[in-house]
């Protein structure tokens, strides 16, 4: 192409006229008849948004299971009044009126409770993240295929309207080929102080990021990552002991996604997400995760999809419904555990860059070190 002809293009793409935006499935999905029983295992503080989700969607929640009977209890009063609560998870999984069971203990001893219920015939969605080693993962997801059941991770930013939209158009070619994925968010997220959380060495890598890396996962899906570098920095004022700022650099053969934390800012907050493709872009901005304006670019013109809906309680919608739909019509779930094991393989991957500032190749590092 002609340096002229090239002009020319590049102009007329940058004054296209608006659009219609195309109509894509980014809501929450339900089966079309499957009910199944469902037993929650673990029944910490974000639970109450699992199942506030469960509760709107109709989700029949049999019962519920915490080591601390009141957290158990409590969730009962508040979203399924008539539901049992156990302390012991083998009480639950014996239940055979049970067929769908959602872990959401810490991630040290769900292995064991998911290796329980896929034993006891259950299928499982596992809170995020899923595991903190790659090889008891892989022998999950091998265990899961030898039972026959399905097994879930519950990375419930994949609903999110701006990512699930975002996520749709990209499975369906409307940016042809992706050779870009950069995503930023601003925020204070000092609120931590005085909480676990604040004990958590990379809380920004690990706990934050890891639907972030998640998505990277998603939108790049039909390549394979090479090398991935990051890094950490602690503000000259913040007194928490994590850093609060990160950044992360993934390289494709052809392709480059960037992520970047700024987990200390006051004013001016910002979340957005850029993704470039050779058939088109999407660029989603707003002051957080759960607020977001986005516009889709293609030859067609510039589209700005009215979404409805929010990150909470809709992607906690969205994974369990994707379960079900996926045990309903016997197929492997988009959020299977055996999917799952790539983004977590990036998050590895950082962390152990972030502590050794070398670059690293995702799937070298097989588990996460203790102190993280």
């Amino acid at each position: 192409m002609s340096p002229e002809k090239l002009r020319k293009t590049v102009v007329s793409a940058d004054s296209q006229s608006p659009v219609a935006a195309p109509d894509l499935p980014y809501r929450p999905q339900d089966p079309k008849s499957y009910r199944p029983g469902i037993g929650l295992i673990g029944c910490g503080g974000i639970t109450k948004d699992h199942l506030r989700a469960y509760q709107a969607a109709g989700y029949r929640v049999l019962a519920l299971c915490d080591l601390q009977l009141e957290n158990a209890e409590r969730r009962r009063a508040e979203y399924y009044p008539d539901a049992d609560v156990y302390q012991d998870a083998a009480d639950l999984l014996a239940r055979s009126d049970i067929q769908v069971v959602d872990i959401a203990t810490h991630p040290a001893v769900r292995p064991r409770l998911i290796e329980a219920a896929l034993l006891a015939g259950k299928h499982v969605l596992s809170q995020k993240p899923f595991v903190l080693d790659l090889d008891v993962g892989e022998r999950l997801v091998a265990l899961a295929e030898s039972c026959d059941r399905k097994l879930a991770v519950n990375q419930n930013a994949r609903w999110a309207p701006h990512f699930s939209y975002s996520r749709e158009a990209v499975r369906r070619g409307l940016l042809g080929d992706i050779n870009g994925v950069h995503m930023s968010v601003h925020w204070d997220h000092r609120w931590v102080e005085g909480t676990p959380f604040a004990e958590i060495k990379h809380l920004l890598l690990y706990d934050y990021a890891i639907h972030w890396f998640d998505m990277v996962n998603c939108l790049l899906s039909r390549q394979t990552p090479l090398r991935v570098f990051a890094s950490t920095t602690r503000t000259k004022t913040q007194t928490l002991m994590p850093p609060l700022g990160a950044q992360v650099a993934i390289e494709y053969e052809h392709a480059q996604a960037s992520l970047s934390f700024d987990a200390a800012t006051m004013y001016g907050r910002q979340d957005r997400t850029y993704i470039a493709g050779d058939q088109g872009s999407i660029f989603s901005i707003g002051p957080n995760e759960k607020e977001q304006d986005l516009t889709l670019y293609t030859a067609h013109g510039i589209a700005r999809p009215q979404l409805v809906g929010s990150w909470f309680p809709d992607g906690f919608h969205g994974a369990m419904g994707e379960l079900l739909c996926a045990i309903e019509e016997n197929r492997r779930p988009i959020h299977s555990a055996a999917d799952n094991l790539f983004g977590l393989s990036l998050c590895f991957a950082a962390i152990h860059s972030a502590e050794t500032h070398q670059v690293v190749a995702p799937g070298a590092i097989r588990r996460l070190p203790t102190d993280i």
